[in-house]
């Protein structure tokens, strides 16, 4: 099979994920060249993203959409890469007067990155924290983004006393969290992009054995540090939320569901049940990126008209609290 993305591949058959190129920080101190300020950034997205999910939540549950913007990228990327479309599925003709990009009037989000570094050449990924005083990204790396998100807007945020990432178990989180990044949610993709036999069955087996050893932990904790929701929880939603209805088939995931794990899936409806998390997922938007996009894996680009997925069935997880 040929690579889907053939940059990221190994001649052995492996996926190997490209390093995120910008890695630049937000400051509450002044202590970078890009200090905390409301209205100044703003969040580039695509909601079929796992990774840029992730920060459209941490956006949301900081309760900080008035401080920092966000656009969300149209979900079929084709190879110009991520692009801003009308709701016709068309690319605006008269950009920037016409791009549904607010701020820069883009018709593709390479556009920032060229805007960053005119030598940039590899795939454009989501999310991107831009910077429109300089006009640059700041960073296009999720896990930099949620850790600003989480303190250093403190100042702008309508929710100021929540935190991801709480210090008592801070060894302990992120371990776990690399843990669930590495075999869970880079697993899938693993297995996924495969281009040989033997790869996609090592990453496949690996990425069972850590469900069913979260399916254990699950077992006795409401969430995974207990009752409180830290940023590895909604790491593992993030992928969670999209097995079912594509890594299963498409990225061939399948030896189970996560509805054949109780309780992954009473975590999964929980955590998606917590308030303005359901406006965070759009499962067309998921379903149609994957579907269509990957014409390697999916070359009809049929788009599957199920699961039918109840995520406000009830899930009796606070019995465990």
């Amino acid at each position: 099979m040929k690579a889907q993305f053939p940059d990221e591949q190994t001649t052995s058959g492996e996926f190997q994920r490209q390093p995120d190129a910008f890695r630049e920080w937000v400051s509450k101190d002044g202590s970078t060249p890009y200090p905390a300020a409301a209205g100044r950034y703003h969040l580039y997205v695509s909601l079929a993203c796992p990774w840029a999910s992730r920060t459209v939540i941490f956006r949301k549950l900081k309760r900080l959409e008035e401080a920092i913007g966000m656009t969300v990228v149209d979900p079929i990327r084709d190879e110009q890469g991520w692009a801003f479309r009308d709701p016709t599925g068309k690319i605006p003709p008269g950009a920037p007067f016409d791009s549904t990009d607010p701020i820069n009037g883009f018709q593709f989000l390479r556009e920032a990155y060229i805007a960053t570094d005119p030598a940039y050449h590899e795939r454009v990924t989501v999310p991107v924290l831009w910077d429109k005083q300089t006009k640059k990204v700041v960073n296009n790396c999720e896990d930099d983004i949620c850790r600003m998100f989480n303190d250093r807007f403190n100042d702008f945020a309508g929710n100021k006393d929540i935190d991801f990432f709480p210090q008592e178990i801070e060894d302990k989180h992120s371990k776990l969290s690399d843990f669930v990044h590495d075999v869970v949610n880079n697993g899938v993709y693993k297995a996924g992009f495969a281009t040989r036999q033997r790869p996609y069955e090592i990453a496949c087996r690996k990425l069972f054995e850590a469900l069913d050893e979260l399916e254990g932990r699950l077992s006795k904790n409401r969430y995974l540090f207990g009752d409180r929701i830290v940023e590895a929880d909604w790491r593992l939603f993030c992928t969670l939320i999209r097995f079912d209805a594509v890594y299963h088939g498409h990225f061939k995931c399948n030896l189970r569901r996560i509805i054949d794990y109780p309780n992954l899936q009473g975590y999964l409806l929980d955590l998606y049940q917590q308030p303005g998390i359901a406006e965070t997922v759009s499962l067309d938007h998921i379903k149609r990126h994957y579907y269509v996009t990957h014409t390697q894996i999916n070359p009809s680009r049929i788009v599957p008209i199920g699961p039918v997925l109840d995520l406000e069935e009830p899930h009796n997880r606070q019995r465990l609290s």
